[in-house]
């Protein structure tokens, strides 16, 4: 069985290393690579950046783990979305991978 992944979206890179950290801090789970998206009303937004945080592990552990990440951006600069896949599939794990990071 695959391990459940949290995926919560956040206002800007500190405040998802921040979510992270405290995520991983409260639960056995261990993180997949970030991903950014800049959207069209970018201006509009609190930080012009949006960027998503994967926590894997066991479904209690990403629970854990989102409520303390959840709690930890709710209190800087806001929490955009959030969902747990409790089993993803194959094409799911696979989209787990990618990041815009990298791209200029």
């Amino acid at each position: 069985m695959a391990e459940a992944v949290g995926i919560l979206e956040v206002y800007g890179l500190v405040t998802a290393f921040c979510a992270a950290d405290a995520g991983c801090k409260a639960a056995n789970v261990h993180l997949e690579v970030f991903d950014k998206n800049k959207p069209a009303n970018a201006d509009a937004l609190p930080v012009p950046l949006l960027v998503c945080i994967k926590y894997r592990g066991s479904v209690a552990d990403v629970e854990a783990a989102m409520e303390a990440g959840m709690q930890k951006a709710a209190a800087m600069t806001g929490i955009v979305q959030h969902y747990i896949i409790p089993n993803p599939e194959e094409g799911t794990e696979k989209m787990l991978k990618i990041s815009a990071f990298d791209k200029r």
